[in-house]
């Protein structure tokens, strides 16, 4: 077995000084880049790991990075929250960064969450989802000089790094394809009005309802907390109604699936009586009867992008407002999108 080369033999094959070749491997600015770039070359080539910890001591950095999990957080975001962290937890480590998940309890322990990361410096950027309409956390932030990106935006993002989707737009292809199936009767469980992404979804809904000049009854929107349970209730309120829906675009796919049990406990058949589309794309969409159709939002690739964007924005001191990108996200046909009950047997 190969001795593990140490700075000294590095040295020694260059002709320069052990300091010379730590202040090239840690990236000191009074190295020239030809320099690190060779030093860099013959590292490589005799199999030099470098001592990260040693590495941040001599940078003064943590190269830490911290995801703030929601605090009211149920049931409704564990699958796709924990896709989004294993992508940022991966692509931190192929630069040999570290990632830290933080769990208040309350808004209040926000903030003295962020105070402290403030004071000890121990880490060295922030991520965090579920942004609301106007987030005080990004003035907080901003204030505290804590780089941070957040997944999903608020009124005031303007000067913010963030990555998200575009659910307007989304919201309002998934009514339009409804509406080419055939429905007119089309309802909209939507989430807490308090988060960003839920007006965003509502707003689309309502634009393509208007777009194709269908009457939107005030009971045909339900507000709905992002649970299984809270699903149910909703579609319960639905089906309720004089003129009940044919179809309804869900803000989530464990409310979707809230909606699809309220279906069957009331002998109907999610995707025949009535069709449903969930959103996020979650694995468990597969499993439930008839497989749930649903908006798939990038979730691993979205955590591997912020990761990216967020060591950018420390080691760079890039301007925060010039890292902004929506993504795509498209439907996923499975079971419960189809025409009409009426239409169907129409063409039977």
């Amino acid at each position: 077995m190969k001795p593990v080369p140490k700075l000294q033999m590095i040295a020694q094959r260059l002709n320069l000084s052990e300091s010379t070749i730590s202040r090239a491997l840690n990236d000191y600015s009074d190295i020239s880049k030809d320099t690190k770039k060779l030093v860099w070359s013959v590292a490589n080539e005799m199999g030099y790991q470098p001592n990260i910890y040693a590495r941040r001591l001599a940078l003064g950095k943590s190269e830490t990075i911290a995801y703030l999990l929601p605090f009211d957080d149920n049931e409704s975001g564990g699958p796709f929250i924990n896709e989004l962290i294993a992508g940022i937890s991966a692509e931190l480590s192929k630069s040999g960064w570290d990632l830290n998940i933080l769990s208040p309890s309350s808004a209040e322990e926000e903030i003295e969450m962020f105070k402290k990361i403030s004071h000890n410096g121990h880490i060295s950027g922030l991520v965090f989802s579920r942004t609301l309409v106007n987030d005080p956390r990004l003035e907080i932030l901003n204030n505290l000089k804590i780089p941070f990106i957040t997944h999903g935006r608020s009124h005031s993002s303007e000067r913010t790094a963030w990555i998200d989707v575009d659910n307007e737009a989304v919201f309002f292809e998934v009514t339009k394809h409804l509406y080419n199936l055939g429905h007119r009767l089309i309802a909209h469980i939507g989430g807490p009005m308090r988060f960003n992404f839920s007006n965003q979804r509502l707003e689309g809904w309502k634009k393509a309802m208007d777009h194709f000049g269908l009457q939107v009854p005030i009971n045909y929107h339900q507000v709905s907390e992002l649970s299984f349970e809270s699903g149910i209730h909703s579609m319960n309120s639905l089906l309720a109604l004089k003129r009940p829906p044919t179809a309804v675009c869900c803000v989530s796919d464990v409310v979707a699936i809230g909606a699809m049990n309220s279906l069957r406990k009331q002998n109907l058949t999610p995707g025949i009586d009535v069709s449903v589309i969930g959103y996020d794309g979650l694995e468990i969409g597969k499993y439930v009867e008839p497989p749930l159709t649903s908006i798939i939002q990038p979730g691993k690739e979205a955590g591997n992008l912020i990761a990216k964007k967020i060591m950018q924005l420390i080691e760079t001191g890039q301007e925060p407002k010039e890292i902004q990108e929506l993504l795509d996200a498209t439907i996923l046909r499975r079971g419960t999108d189809n025409p009409p009950l009426a239409d169907k047997q129409k063409n039977e």
